[in-house]
């Protein structure tokens, strides 16, 4: 399949995007709005064409449980899930990350708390960037503005995860899963050969090291001692990751007295916020964090000597604004401006917010 240019939904850009990066296994759970990921896996019939397995799981658990199976095979795998279901998988998740397994995880976020609303929302970046689950881990998070992005960060997350033995995820909120924009989609990566899938098999059984020990694939571990050592090590990747993988995009900062930080739909509605301030005189500039986790906070303070005040605009009560504050060290006032309930703000209320900045 040559790159070629379609109409489609973000989610389904996510499903066609998996099967062209040559996905082994898809396990996942209907939920609102982010069940057309699975149902258009369904309908493209993958497992005929690239060998995809592609399941519908009792439940959200015994997803992320397959996640774990697949991925403990050096397969890549991959769910998804939308906000209630990914709280359901925080568990696996935590274990995947104590075990260092790499694996793709997307959430098209809804409203919330509780079952809340099927509308968009953007309140999961906590249980994300955070660490919905227990212990001290971290999931390295993209968050895509457009269809484009739903497609692109498939294989940027993949890779990753593969890179650094970690889970990985794409969080998506509503709007972007469902809107519907052009989308190139890539090439199709060819089948695994013998030995690539030889190659799984034997670091599923015998591990990674020289010695070739079994390789016990777990995230248990009784003695205190190694188990502090384990997440001395983890915190060590955490920090290369921090150093080497930060992702952003900035749009009219480079003369910007006021910045709007924000992401996904918010950063599509906030760039219209910027056109019009400017046309009111205002110099605004748009911040926008790619990987969510890890932060851009060096770059975003390297704006604090410069600038006379931030907007933070998320479709939550405020919490990126929580990691732009740390970021800026309070040289800078910092205003959070977010609707709640699945209500999507218009680019004149984010103008109006900002001009209490003035």
């Amino acid at each position: 399949m040559a790159e070629e240019v379609k109409l489609m939904k973000g989610n389904e850009a996510i499903a066609h995007a998996a099967i062209r990066y040559g996905t082994d296994g898809y396990f996942g759970y209907p939920i609102t709005p982010q069940s057309e990921i699975m149902e258009t896996l369904m309908d493209e019939k993958p497992w005929e064409t690239t060998g995809m397995v592609v399941l519908q799981a009792e439940s959200e658990i015994a997803a992320i449980n397959m996640l774990y199976g697949g991925a403990a095979c050096g397969k890549r795998v991959m769910t998804s899930s939308s906000s209630p279901g990914i709280s359901l998988k925080q568990e696996g998740i935590s274990y995947m990350a104590g075990a260092e397994l790499p694996a793709l995880i997307v959430n098209v976020m809804r409203g919330g708390p509780g079952l809340g609303t099927i509308q968009p929302s953007q309140a999961d970046y906590f249980q994300a960037v955070k660490g919905g689950g227990h212990g001290d881990y971290r999931l390295i998070t993209l968050a895509p503005a457009s269809v484009q992005e739903m497609a692109d960060h498939v294989a940027l997350a993949f890779d990753l995860a593969f890179k650094y033995n970690n889970p990985a995820m794409i969080l998506a909120d509503g709007v972007i899963g469902q809107m519907m924009e052009k989308v190139i989609l890539p090439e199709q990566r060819p089948r695994k050969t013998e030995e690539e899938i030889r190659r799984e098999q034997t670091w599923a059984t015998l591990g990674k090291t020289k010695d070739r020990k079994p390789n016990i694939i777990t995230s248990l571990e009784l003695d205190s001692s190694i188990m502090e050592h384990n997440n001395i090590r983890f915190q060590n990747k955490y920090k290369q990751i921090e150093e080497n993988e930060v992702i952003f995009e900035e749009l009219l900062c480079d003369d910007a007295e006021y910045l709007i930080v924000a992401f996904g739909s918010a950063a599509r509605i906030s760039q219209k916020a910027v056109e019009l301030a400017r046309e009111e005189g205002m110099k605004v500039g748009l911040f926008r964090p790619v990987t969510l986790w890890p932060f851009p906070k060096k770059r975003l303070k390297s704006y604090s000597e410069k600038i006379k005040g931030i907007l933070t605009v998320e479709l939550n009560a405020g919490q990126m604004v929580e990691d732009v504050r740390l970021a800026v060290e309070c040289k800078v006032p910092v205003n959070h401006y977010g609707r709640l309930g699945g209500i999507v703000p218009t680019p004149d209320e984010v103008v109006e917010e900002l001009m209490k900045l003035k």
